[in-house]
């Protein structure tokens, strides 16, 4: 998938982007003073350093599969527990959360269901679960318009808009069939300006995501195609990027 990789090289990809959605996803969550909270696949940390402001270190918790991105969170937040863990088999007791937040993660998880559910389950009766996914069903991604470039190239490439929940109303259908219930969606936004294409295509060479990974397989002369498919593609620099992605809070049944 491409997230073993090093935390700067997802900064420079999608962290100028996550960063600032961090905040609306924890006031979707409703994050506050006393709340025990749990970041599932925090990455580097981008929704941790939000909840470490808003409740404490001690309060926040944090997991992620990637090794690299679990060191760089331990580095970045000190005092917080971050452990090593997928979403699908969270290694904590029931009802050990407040709050469980889930920040550009559904849309890979092995079993979204299955993860939004250890999600409830780790989440006391009458408390939150909340996650958001970038709109990739209406091209509205960060990296929508690499996707829609290199499919001027390769028509059949299989990108991201096929993933779980990136499609309007999709995330509340998962929300549900996780047994969440006062589920609401909202949008949230976020922009990155870029000073030159060079600047935009950097990151793609990182090999983060599934975008990085797609890079990494091109043969030179492919490499070539694809690049300068972008450059057509996109504004004179410099140039902003705009985004959008969904944000889902569901409540846990206090019965």
């Amino acid at each position: 998938m491409g997230f073993d990789v090093a935390a700067d090289a997802y900064d420079r990809y999608m962290g100028r982007f996550s960063t600032q959605l961090s905040a609306g996803l924890a006031d979707l969550a409703g994050v506050r003073g006393s709340s025990r909270v749990l970041d599932v696949g925090c990455g580097p940390g981008a929704l941790t350093t939000e909840l470490v402001a808003r409740v404490g270190p001690g309060s926040v918790t944090a997991v992620d599969p990637s090794e690299p991105f679990v060191d760089a969170a331990r580095g970045r937040h000190p005092g917080v527990a971050v452990l090593r863990a997928s979403a699908e088999a969270l290694p904590f007791a029931d009802a050990s959360f407040d709050a469980a937040l889930a920040q550009l993660v559904v849309h890979f998880m092995a079993e979204p269901v299955g993860g939004l559910r250890e999600m409830r389950r780790v989440t006391r009766p009458g408390g939150v679960v909340a996650a958001s996914v970038w709109d990739f069903g209406g091209d509205r991604a960060p990296i929508s318009p690499f996707w829609a470039a290199a499919r001027t190239v390769d028509p059949h490439l299989r990108d991201e808009a096929h993933l779980p929940g990136v499609r309007e109303g999709h995330l509340e259908s998962l929300f549900a069939a996780a047994g969440l219930i006062d589920i609401g969606v909202t949008a949230l936004t976020s922009s990155v300006a870029y000073r030159s294409f060079d600047a935009w295509w950097a990151p793609y060479t990182a090999g983060v995501g599934p975008g990085g990974a797609y890079v990494a397989r091109l043969e030179p002369d492919q490499l070539t195609t694809v690049r300068e498919a972008c450059r057509r593609s996109l504004p004179e620099a410099p140039f902003t990027i705009a985004a959008v992605a969904w944000a889902c809070r569901g409540t846990v049944s206090p019965a």
